[in-house]
């Protein structure tokens, strides 16, 4: 009786506030795990231009995969998590040298994917195929918390093994599509993080053991989050005419494979750069990292010998794919002029 009552609720309001997204629109299954990818770290609004662009580009996984990865990193430039990027290219290559005839249809192939997890292997099976499979980002974990009032941390591994179970015994079985749809929907439009006055209109407010508790503010809970970390940068920009220096990252660390200046890393304490006028640091978050950053400008006459650094005129800088900060370096410099 209480599932069919959320399902009632629940889809009475998602026929009324959706939002119209192209991937909603379609079972094409290449089309919607795009989407999925794209989004796993993005704001829908800012990954939408990404995804059509990525559409008219490669529209189908063997366009995809027969794409350099320098390629499909430069059109996914400004996303961040280029792990995804990486991934998503690894993923098209997988599925043609398996020589399937369209993106697999079986979950666990699916789920064997390269960056595709429980959560965007069922969102892809349920959505594309309508196979019933939950679907649980962030948003649903939220919505679920609620419901149920649950405070266990979703984000541990017995707290996901405990909202998994709660979720399977929620999942509308007779339409997958349609539930998974609706709920993450939900989360995102109402069941937000921060409620206020939105228990008060939720047409889920009888079958919401947390309103009914008063806990809905206090949901979900969440393990404490890591130390973040600090990491000193400092940019050398060389300038010889219309050519500069820049090298890719080898490491893997953040940025694999992306293009930057040269750059040289120390503690804080040593951060004096060898030359004059360097530019005031800056700052730039990741999700467990900030970075103190500056850049120095070196005007020679002939450039230097840095090992793993390639020569290249300014205007060619489009050509590459440059990791965020070194954006944000560039995007100062163009003030600076």
């Amino acid at each position: 009786m209480l599932n069919s009552l959320v399902y009632s609720h629940l889809y009475d309001w998602y026929e009324v506030n959706h939002r119209t997204l192209p991937w909603r629109e379609t079972e094409d299954a290449y089309a919607i795990w795009l989407s999925e990818i794209i989004l796993q770290q993005t704001r829908v609004l800012q990954g939408l231009d990404y995804w059509r662009r990525f559409m008219a580009r490669w529209p189908n996984v063997e366009a995809l995969a027969s794409a350099d990865e320098a390629e499909v990193l430069r059109e996914w430039q400004g996303l961040g998590y280029y792990s995804r990027a990486r991934n998503l290219h690894k993923a098209a290559q997988m599925i043609v040298e398996r020589g399937w005839t369209s993106f697999p249809t079986r979950f666990e192939d699916i789920r064997a994917l390269p960056g595709v997890g429980d959560y965007t292997a069922g969102a892809i099976a349920s959505f594309a195929y309508n196979q019933p499979y939950p679907a649980m980002d962030g948003n649903v974990y939220r919505v679920v918390a609620r419901l149920m009032d649950i405070d266990e941390a979703f984000d541990t591994t017995a707290g996901k093994k405990l909202f998994h179970q709660q979720i399977e015994k929620l999942l509308d079985r007779a339409n997958p599509r349609l539930f998974n749809s609706a709920i993450m929907e939900f989360g995102a439009l109402h069941c937000t993080p921060v409620l206020g006055d939105n228990c008060l209109t939720c047409p889920l407010q009888g079958q919401c053991a947390a309103y009914a508790h008063g806990t809905a503010e206090l949901l979900p809970v969440r393990k404490p989050r890591p130390k973040v970390r600090d990491r000193w940068f400092t940019y050398h920009i060389y300038m010889k005419g219309d050519e500069t220096l820049i090298q890719r990252r080898e490491a893997k660390d953040i940025w694999y494979h992306l293009y930057e200046f040269p750059c040289e890393e120390s503690d804080p304490l040593t951060t004096n750069p060898p030359t004059a006028n360097p530019s005031f640091p800056f700052t730039h978050l990741l999700s467990h990292q900030r970075l103190h950053a500056r850049y120095v400008i070196h005007k020679v006459q002939k450039m230097p010998d840095l090992p793993g650094t390639i020569v290249i005129r300014w205007e060619e800088l489009n050509d590459y794919a440059l990791s965020r900060l070194t954006l944000r370096v560039l995007d100062t410099l163009r003030h600076k002029a």
